[in-house]
């Protein structure tokens, strides 16, 4: 189960994503904004990130504007790795090397077919486990 949220100005790209996550029967939960109309975005980022980190989901989609304040929200979850990405290589990179359970996107920046790329990369790619990455996660953590 992916947790997805986000505010107004990622509420268009959020509905794009949660097509394409059901198009391929992905399950996901909506943890809101429910439309384009002004909100605050510390909401729905906690929401997604305690999603996570209890357990409820095993990754998290997170979409505002800019991606940045949803994502520092995100990260102020105990147990969250929240990476906002642009590109699919940072997507497959975090996943590889810190092991992320959130991805953050900018609408602004990023668009539907990209974010789609970016989204696919982030949850098809798998920790590598090595040790090295797996001891900075551990780090992280601490």
């Amino acid at each position: 189960m992916i947790a997805i949220g986000s505010d107004h100005g990622g509420y268009e790209l959020k509905q794009k994503v949660i097509k394409h996550l059901e198009e391929k029967n992905i399950p996901c939960r909506d943890m809101g904004c429910n439309s384009k109309d002004s909100c605050d975005y510390p909401v729905f980022g906690h929401a997604v990130a305690n999603a996570v980190a209890q357990g409820s989901c095993e990754k998290g989609i997170v979409i505002c504007t800019t991606g940045i304040g949803i994502s520092i929200t995100a990260n102020k979850t105990k147990g969250i790795r929240c990476a906002l990405c642009s590109d699919s290589l940072s997507a497959r990179m975090t996943r590889l090397h810190n092991d992320a359970n959130v991805l953050a996107l900018g609408a602004g920046f990023v668009g539907e077919n990209l974010a789609i790329e970016i989204v696919d990369t982030f949850l098809n790619t798998e920790f590598s486990g090595e040790e090295r990455h797996q001891r900075r996660v551990d780090l992280i953590e601490q």
